[in-house]
Parts: structure tokens; sequence; C-alpha cells
């Protein structure tokens, strides 16, 4: 499995990043979304370059033009919430992929353990196709494993690229071991960071992206 961190370049992503983590920059939820989304945007340029290209001939009011466009079928997943704006910002570059949803979420199970239970995914099939699974915060990277197997389901990908604003090395690590470091698969992250605390949160990190994005959810336990 190829490793691509962005943050060991300088560019403008940078900006977007500092701002999500900013604690005060965070209580505007809109433009929280909109920076992830211009962060998907960045990392969908920047993946644009591993693609095959053809040349294609357009014709402009004046003549004939060849333009070296991309060559693949797109295919966009990603998990329900958080990874919505992530999803976005790949879509506004690749307009024309077909979009994959799923729906993942953390519990404890009766061994006291955490486990990422998948309820529901609408795809289309994958099979031969370049897919990009978007999910911001790459923590244990267990919803990240748990949501690529679940779309193998749906057909085996010519190469998929799995990305991220945050991770961790015990996330990537996680992901070499259980994909067996598969050379079929790129990992994209705008940043890692070095520590998981005891809750599986990303240290510095940024706190829960999905409650950033979108509000503070309710558990009915707590009701």
């Amino acid at each position: 499995m190829k490793v691509i961190n962005l943050s060991e370049q300088n560019s403008v992503l940078n900006q977007f990043l500092s701002e999500i983590r900013d604690v005060h920059i965070q209580k505007d939820p809109m433009r929280f979304r909109r920076n992830i989304e211009r962060i998907g945007e960045v990392m969908a340029i920047e993946l644009s370059k591993e693609l095959a290209y053809k040349p294609t001939e357009v014709q402009t009011p004046l003549a004939k033009a060849t333009v070296n466009i991309p060559d693949e079928q797109l295919v966009l997943a990603t998990i329900l919430r958080a990874g919505m704006p992530l999803h976005q910002g790949f879509l506004n570059i690749f307009d024309r992929a077909e979009n994959a949803f799923l729906s993942a979420y953390r519990q404890v199970n009766a061994e006291g353990k955490l486990e990422i239970v998948a309820e529901y995914m609408a795809a289309p099939i994958i099979d031969g196709k370049t897919l990009i699974v978007a999910d911001p915060m790459l923590a244990t990277g267990m919803s990240m494993e748990v949501g690529y197997l679940a779309l193998l389901k749906h057909g085996q990908p010519k190469h998929t690229h799995l990305c991220c604003a945050i991770a961790t090395p015990q996330s990537i690590e996680y992901m070499r071991r259980t994909l067996n470091d598969r050379e079929d698969v790129t990992l994209w992250c705008a940043a890692v960071d070095p520590i998981l605390n005891e809750k599986k949160y990303i240290v510095p990190g940024l706190g829960d992206a999905g409650d950033l994005c979108y509000g503070v959810k309710v558990h009915l336990s707590d009701r």
C-alpha cells in the first residue's frame, strides 16, 4: 500500500487544514464544511495526476485541439455522515464519477472492545473501475476497512484510493496489515498526527468531524 502525505509539501492545502483544526474557526459549521470540501478538491487534483489519460480531439470555434483527459471510470464512495463534505470536494472535481454511500457507526461489544457496524450501502458495480473512498478521520482505520471490504461485494476495482484529512501512524499500520499491503491500494492524507487517545480520537486532530459539520448527535442512552 502506497502512502501519500500531502502535508510533506507546501501548498494551500495546509491553510485549509489549519482552519479545520482551529477551535475559533470551528464555531462556523459552514466554513468548517467548506474547508473539508476544499481539502477534498485539492486532494482530488493531486490524485488526478495518478490516473491514466488519453488524447481527445476537441472542436473549438476556430480549429481542432487535442487534450489529454482521464481515461478511467471513477466511483466515489464515502461513509456517512462525516465523509459527506470531503466526498463533495472530490465530486466537484470528478463530476462525472459514479457514487457510493455507506453508513457505519462505532459501538462497544459485549467483550468491551470497539467495533464498527455497517448498516446500509448504496453502490454501483465497481468491477474494473477506480474506487475512491473518502473519510475525513482515519483514527483506528476500522471504519475505512469495513467500508472498503463492503464495497468489494460490488466487484474488484482496478485501483483503490483511500482518502482522509488526518490519519495516525496506528491507522496506517492497521490498514497495511489488514489489506496485506496490497499494491493496488493508495492511501492519501492531508496530515498524519502522532497520537490516538484512550477514546480513539486523533490528537491533536480536530475533534468530532461529524459534529463539527452537522451538529452534536444525540445518543438514545443520553436521553
